[in-house]
C-alpha cells in the first residue's frame, strides 16, 4: 500500500495540471482589479480619505449578502491606503479582523488584547481586568499619535458573542484621546444588523452605510472569465462551463464567492478523474459536493440542543406532503433528551431553534397561524436522501446516545 501511494504521488507530480494558479479561485485572493464594484469602492474611498490628512472620518457600515464583494473591496482600500500612507510617511494604522474566523473575538478581553498587540503591547491571553486592557490600548494609541482604522468583518458575529457594549466603548475612546483617533468599519451580511443595537450604542456610532447589491448572472460570468484566465491553463474549460457556473450563482442570490468555489472544485474533480478538460458534468458534481460539505460543516458546529432538534426533525416520517409541525418535533425532541442526557428546552425555545435551522438553510420552516390555537411552524426538508442519511449518522455520533 505504501509503495502504491509513493507511485501515485510521483505520478501526480509528473502529471500536467489543469491549473496555472488555483489561488485565483479562492476567497482570499486579491485581484488587481475588481469588476462591477467601482461605485462602492469609490464611496468607501471618499469616506475614509480624510485619514490621510489626519482627520477622523465617519464610522462606516458595509452591508450585502455573502459573495457580493464587500471584503475584497475593503481589502483593496486597505492596500491602497496603507501604500500611500507609507510612501508619504502619514501616521496611519489599518487593522483588519475577521470576527467569524478568528478566536480573538470570542470575548471583549481577547479583542482588546489583540488590538493592543497590533500596537506593540504585550498582553497575556487571560488574567488582567478588562478595564486594564482598555487602559493599555488607550495608552498605546496615544503614544503612536496616528489614525487607527479598525475593520471588523462579520461584525454581527462579534456582537452575538460579546454584546454591543464594546462598540460603545471603542467609539467613546475618541472623546478622551488627544493625539490619535479610532474609526470603525463594520462589514456584515445582515442587512438589519444595526436595528438590534442599543439606541445609546447606535447614537455613538454616527455611521455612514454602503449597500453592496448582489451580482447578476452576466456580472458573475465576467468575474469568472477574469479569474479563470488566471487560474486555468488555456482551453481547459469546455464551452458552457463558465456560463452554467454563473447561472448557478445568480440563482443563489448573486454569490460570486460560491461561483468561484464551484469552478475550483469542478477543476479539482476533473483532475482527479484524469480528464483533459473541465466539463459540465464536473460542475454538477461540484455543486453536489459543496452542498453536502456545507451542510455537514454547519451541522457539526452547532450546539447539542440544535443538533438534537435537527435529529428529531430528520427522524419524523416524511409523509403528509413532506410537512412537519413544531409539536411533532418537540415530542420526539423530549425523548431524545432522555436518551442523550440533555436538559429539555421549552417548546417556545425549540421553535426558535427551528427558526435558526431555517436561517442556515438546513430546513425550510414557515410560520403559520392556527387562529385562537396560536402559531406553529410548517417544516419541510429540502435535502437529498444521501445528505439526510449522512447528517443522521453525524448527529448520532455527536449526540452520544446513552
Amino acid at each position: 500500500m505504501e509503495k502504491g501511494l509513493t507511485n501515485y504521488f510521483e505520478n501526480f507530480l509528473e502529471k500536467e495540471s489543469l491549473f496555472t494558479n488555483k489561488k485565483a479561485l479562492q476567497s482570499n485572493y486579491l485581484p488587481e482589479t475588481l469588476a462591477h464594484r467601482d461605485t462602492q469602492i469609490q464611496q468607501i474611498a471618499q469616506i475614509l480619505a480624510p485619514v490621510l490628512k489626519q482627520e477622523k472620518p465617519s464610522n462606516l457600515f458595509i452591508y450585502g449578502k455573502t459573495g457580493t464583494g464587500k471584503t475584497v473591496s475593503m481589502k483593496h482600500i486597505i492596500r491602497d491606503l496603507s501604500k500611500i500612507s507609507e510612501e508619504k510617511a502619514i501616521p496611519l494604522h489599518m487593522c483588519y479582523v475577521n470576527c467569524k474566523l478568528k478566536k480573538i473575538t470570542d470575548t471583549e478581553y481577547r479583542l482588546l488584547a489583540h488590538l493592543a498587540r497590533e500596537l506593540g503591547k504585550e498582553i497575556p491571553s487571560t488574567g488582567l481586568p478588562t478595564d486594564e486592557v482598555y487602559k493599555i490600548f488607550f495608552s498605546a494609541l496615544e503614544q503612536k499619535k496616528h489614525m487607527f482604522v479598525l475593520i471588523l468583518d462579520e461584525i454581527d458575529w462579534l456582537i452575538k458573542k460579546t454584546g454591543d457594549e464594546i462598540l460603545y466603548n471603542l467609539t467613546r475612546i475618541n472623546a478622551e484621546l488627544e493625539h490619535s483617533q479610532i474609526t470603525l468599519v463594520g462589514i456584515s451580511n445582515d442587512l438589519v444588523f444595526t436595528d438590534s443595537l442599543d439606541p445609546r450604542v447606535k447614537s455613538s456610532l454616527s455611521e455612514e452605510e454602503i449597500l453592496f447589491p448582489p451580482y447578476n448572472a452576466l456580472q458573475i460570468q465576467e468575474i469568472l472569465n477574469q479569474r479563470a484566465a488566471i487560474a486555468f491553463q488555456k482551453k481547459k474549460l469546455v464551452p458552457g462551463v463558465v456560463e452554467k457556473c454563473a447561472a448557478f450563482a445568480a440563482r443563489d442570490h448573486g454569490d460570486a464567492r460560491r461561483a468561484l468555489e464551484l469552478l475550483r472544485v469542478a477543476g479539482e474533480l476533473a483532475e482527479r478523474s484524469d480528464m483533459k478538460k473541465v466539463e459540465i458534468k464536473h460542475l454538477d458534481q461540484a455543486e453536489d459536493k459543496i452542498e453536502r460539505d456545507r451542510m455537514v460543516e454547519a451541522v457539526a458546529t452547532q450546539p447539542k440542543q440544535v443538533q438534537a432538534t435537527l435529529y428529531a426533525i430528520l427522524n419524523i416520517p416524511q409523509e403528509k406532503n413532506n410537512l412537519i409541525f413544531t409539536g411533532e418535533v418537540y415530542n420526539i425532541y423530549k425523548g431524545l433528551c432522555l436518551k442523550t442526557g440533555l436538559r429539555p428546552l421549552t417548546q417556545r425555545r425549540v421553535s426558535d431553534v427551528i427558526g435558526e435551522l431555517d436561517m442556515l438553510g438546513i430546513i425550510n420552516a414557515k410560520v403559520i397561524s392556527k387562529g385562537r390555537y396560536g402559531r406553529t411552524r410548517e417544516i419541510s426538508i429540502p435535502l437529498s436522501t444521501e445528505i439526510t442519511t449522512e447528517l443522521k449518522s453525524l448527529l448520532e455520533d455527536g449526540l452520544a446516545f446513552v
